[in-house]
């Protein structure tokens, strides 16, 4: 250094590691001056002495690299949970479109499940409603007589007439005729327990319709199952329209 020409060397008065830039000077630089004969007062604050002054290249290299490694240990650490918040918000919306996925089947494995539920019931109804009718006896199984009451017109009936269908058999039968195989009405001429119209229509179901309870009886229950599906939907009818 030349007398009366002071050249302050950069000086660092602390030394820190930051994590984002690595290396963080902190303090302040003292000062820079350039020759000239211009001296500085000992009481200016930038100035300092070489005495308390550290530079840069004065640090230990060993120093230098472990903050250089502790500034890319943090940034790993920013990036590794960066990289978990990210992969927790993957698996959370994983997660969700697989619980709306396993709902979605759950719900179509329920209809399926109903649905083949109550085809096997309405297909079990039919059986039994098969089973009944071929259960019950023809009109021809019935001795003939001169005449019927209405207990033996109704016990026909009931031997005939599927089991739950008889009481809507009967609701009607009541309402057409009381249960009188012979009942006649005088202005439209239908006639036997359902009242058929014309009358011969019930020679279908055999010659003796006039005078046979059981021929009228399967006449008026084919009638009704050809033409409402059964007695108690025609009876539905009837209830809607005071006829059938």
């Amino acid at each position: 250094m030349l007398e009366g020409n002071r050249v302050s060397r950069i000086s660092v008065r602390g030394f820190a590691v930051a994590s984002a830039t690595a290396v963080t000077t902190v303090g302040a630089v003292v000062g820079v001056a350039a020759g000239g004969g211009q001296q500085q007062s000992p009481s200016d604050p930038i100035e300092a002495t070489a005495a308390d002054s550290t530079l840069l290249a004065d640090i230990p290299a060993g120093q230098q690299a472990v903050a250089q490694t502790a500034s890319l240990t943090q940034q790993a650490d920013v990036q590794s949970t960066a990289a978990d918040a990210e992969a927790k918000k993957s698996a959370e919306e994983a997660a969700r479109k697989q619980a709306a996925q396993d709902a979605k089947a759950k719900k179509a494995a329920a209809d399926k499940a109903a649905a083949e539920k109550l085809a096997k019931e309405r297909e079990a109804k039919k059986k039994q409603e098969i089973a009944s009718r071929s259960a019950t006896r023809d009109s021809g199984a019935f001795p003939v007589k001169a005449s019927y009451s209405i207990a033996d017109v109704q016990a026909m009936a009931r031997q005939m007439v599927p089991g739950d269908q008889f009481q809507c058999f009967s609701n009607i039968v009541d309402h057409e005729s009381g249960w009188n195989y012979q009942a006649t009405n005088p202005s439209s001429g239908s006639y036997g327990l359902v009242q058929a119209l014309p009358a011969s229509k019930m020679a279908s179901a055999g010659a003796d319709w006039k005078t046979n309870p059981a021929t009228q009886i399967k006449w008026g229950l084919g009638y009704m199952n050809d033409r409402y599906g059964s007695p108690c939907e025609a009876w539905s009818f009837w209830q809607a329209n005071n006829y059938y």
